[in-house]
């Protein structure tokens, strides 16, 4: 399976006062592509909400930040799914600064829940989920 990628650019919005992207603002680039590669297969997390009536949350993090992006870079973000049990999906993430050659700014691991949208407990992913994710190991 190859990696879906997502491209952004880094506004001032983004940046601390030196125009280097604040650290917490690349996990907003991380969900943005995440959110991207889902809507890509033809899948709205509103529609999800409504009906079978689940949403996701962000369980666990780790990230290794390599080098910073700076204001007006173009960044590519990368999403690599793999089912990780009956109600979790971990994401390999990436972070590439696009240009001349691409130079990776950070690499991340994000576990994400799937939860029923009333009782916020977990709910096994739906299918139409489960058949875009490869199974580990196969």
């Amino acid at each position: 399976m190859t990696a879906f990628t997502w491209q952004s650019r880094v506004y001032w919005e983004d940046t601390d006062a030196g125009g280097i992207v604040y650290y917490a603002n690349y996990l907003k680039f991380l969900e943005r592509a995440r959110s991207e590669w889902l809507r890509s297969r033809g899948v709205s997390q509103s529609a999800l909400a409504l009906d079978p009536g689940i949403l996701f949350s962000v369980v666990a993090v780790e990230a290794q930040y390599q080098r910073p992006a700076r204001l007006d870079d173009v960044l590519l973000i990368s999403c690599e799914p793999v089912r990780d049990g009956g109600a979790t999906v971990a994401f390999g993430q990436r972070i590439w600064r696009d240009g001349g050659h691409r130079e990776q700014l950070l690499q991340a691991r994000v576990r994400i829940a799937c939860l029923d949208a009333r009782s916020l407990k977990p709910r096994r992913l739906p299918e139409v989920i489960l058949r875009e994710l490869p199974v580990p190991g196969a």
